[in-house]
């Protein structure tokens, strides 16, 4: 947690109170007493610090912060990122990994591949997935909180949706093991936001392959090793990062 969070409600007068586990945090990780500072966020807005006006040490700890923000909202991150469904643990490090590193929307979506059991999870309920875009965000001090989308169905997805979205991207980008270019190719002229989708464990089949394509998406490939989902999220988000850097 290298950033404390908070929602706007939460604070009255520029005071919050803490409790539970970011109470816990600041009293048995950061180890913290009166007039310590810690680095302190609004969600979906200011970032700065706040300083410990009173501490409890014992259970139930407690913590009451004077807060001044002083930096604001970051940008929208760059990537958005549409991903099949997966098993219930492998989309919570999804989420979590990727909200990290950056993205503003995450269209998570059915597959050939994906198995119908997955869509019955209580993943789906925002409660379930939220404090992994939490951990995300404390984890890399940022405060502003990605978008979650479910796409039950692929073909209303590929026709109905992705035609209302395009035109915010500068590219859009299929991982496909079989994909006739590199990343790099995938990637020239000035990148602004970028629409990348990654498949299933199994991978997209033709059939799904061919409606990305026909909804202008380039398939690329990073090389004939076959990854896991949530291998593949970070490597291609930080190679795209790299490229759009360079």
């Amino acid at each position: 947690m290298n950033i404390i969070l908070a929602d706007q409600d939460e604070i009255e007068n520029g005071r919050v109170v803490l409790e539970g586990e970011r109470a816990d945090h600041i009293v048995k990780v950061l180890r913290a007493k009166e007039n310590d500072t810690v680095r302190f966020g609004v969600l979906d807005g200011e970032k700065g610090r706040g300083t410990i006006v009173s501490i409890k040490n014992k259970h139930p700890r407690m913590v009451e912060l004077k807060v001044e923000l002083t930096e604001p909202l970051g940008p929208l991150p760059r990537i958005d990122l549409v991903v099949a469904m997966a098993r219930p643990i492998m989309i919570r490090r999804i989420l979590s990994q990727a909200t990290a590193l950056g993205v503003g929307t995450f269209h998570i979506i059915h597959a050939n591949r994906v198995e119908k059991s997955f869509w019955e999870a209580s993943m789906l309920e925002q409660e379930s997935f939220y404090d992994y875009l939490i951990q995300g965000l404390e984890q890399s001090v940022d405060t502003r909180m990605p978008e979650v989308i479910f796409h039950r169905r692929f073909k209303p997805f590929v026709e109905d949706v992705i035609p209302t979205i395009a035109d915010q991207y500068s590219h859009m980008l299929l991982g496909h093991p079989g994909g006739e270019y590199s990343l790099a190719e995938s990637i020239e002229g000035q990148a602004e936001r970028i629409l990348l989708a990654v498949g299933p464990e199994g991978g997209w089949v033709d059939y799904e392959v061919e409606k990305f394509r026909d909804a202008r998406f380039m398939p690329f490939t990073i090389g004939s090793r076959i990854l896991k989902v949530d291998t593949a999220v970070v490597a291609l988000h930080a190679r795209i990062s790299q490229i759009c850097g360079e």
